[in-house]
């Protein structure tokens, strides 16, 4: 077993529901994963994808990728901020009552004007239900399915980063200003990529392929699934008990707050991938009886 610790199996639980998504809404100044955390979740899910699964993907995506899923999963932060796709920002993240701990859906999967279903885990929710037009057969689709399986592929990284289900009043740690080691940051960048990045550069000489091996060989032979409130409450928790915790603006965060938390960074990138794979395998399977019917 390599640095990271041995990782969690999760019992399946099936979910979809479909949900509207609204325009017009504010901008958050906050990113996901690294570019190399969402391509080690989308690399992970798409090496466990059945046959069918892997078809379907392979479909949707664009010939100029060769059916590589994790080429496109930074997608969503590329174009967040465009007219097009301005709707779309608040979908990366929940904003949850500060120390509250908690996440509650009716009460925190909204945006910044109310809107419900407004949030990462909605956003889960609604890519899932549109994914399962496919069966439809392309004359009758009413949705753009290739950016429905790119928006899902990257949520399901974002809804596993705990500091996208962090407090509303610094934004998820985006406003909590600190040094990392000898250089500028802040705890949600922390989060998002600098744990990341010290490991690759700590352990694997800064590279990011021998990093997700690594992360593999901790799989559990179980299946990693669960319902999505349980994905943002696992990451608020986390947030609480190892991200907030014993930290203060213009802290300087060093070797103690790394080694402590670069594990479960790991074990979430890894969660998200499996998660997305389970996701992925349901929702494309030939056998109807598998699949949830949206409502």
């Amino acid at each position: 077993m390599g640095r990271i610790g041995g990782l969690l199996g999760l019992s399946p639980n099936g979910f979809v529901l479909l949900l509207g998504l609204a325009f017009i809404l504010v901008p958050r100044a906050t990113h996901a994963w690294s570019k190399e955390g969402h391509i080690m979740t989308c690399q992970i899910a798409q090496a466990l994808l059945e046959p069918e699964a892997k078809e379907a993907v392979q479909n949707l995506l664009p010939s100029r990728v060769n059916g590589d899923l994790s080429a496109l999963c930074t997608w969503p932060d590329q174009i967040r901020h465009w007219y097009k796709y301005r709707w779309t920002s608040p979908l990366h993240f929940i904003d949850t009552p500060d120390n509250e701990c908690t996440f509650d859906y009716s009460r925190d999967c909204r945006d910044q004007r109310g809107v419900e279903d407004m949030c990462v885990a909605g956003a889960i929710k609604n890519f899932t239900s549109q994914l399962l037009h496919y069966q439809d057969g392309t004359s009758d689709r009413q949705y753009n399915l290739t950016e429905a399986l790119l928006f899902l592929s990257h949520f399901m990284g974002d809804i596993h980063q705990p500091m996208h289900c962090g407090f509303t009043s610094d934004l998820g740690g985006n406003t909590v200003a600190l040094r990392w080691f000898k250089r500028k940051s802040n705890l949600h960048h922390v989060w998002d990529s600098d744990i990341i990045r010290e490991a690759a550069k700590q352990f694997y000489d800064k590279d990011m392929d021998l990093l997700q091996e690594d992360i593999v060989a901790n799989y559990t032979h179980g299946v990693w699934s669960d319902d999505i409130s349980s994905y943002a409450s696992e990451s608020i928790n986390i947030a609480c008990k190892w991200g907030y915790k014993d930290v203060e603006a213009d802290d300087t965060l060093g070797d103690d707050y790394f080694n402590s938390r670069m594990p479960i960074v790991m074990k979430r990138i890894a969660q998200g991938g499996v998660r997305l794979a389970m996701i992925l395998n349901r929702v494309f399977a030939d056998n109807e009886e598998e699949m949830a019917t949206p409502t």
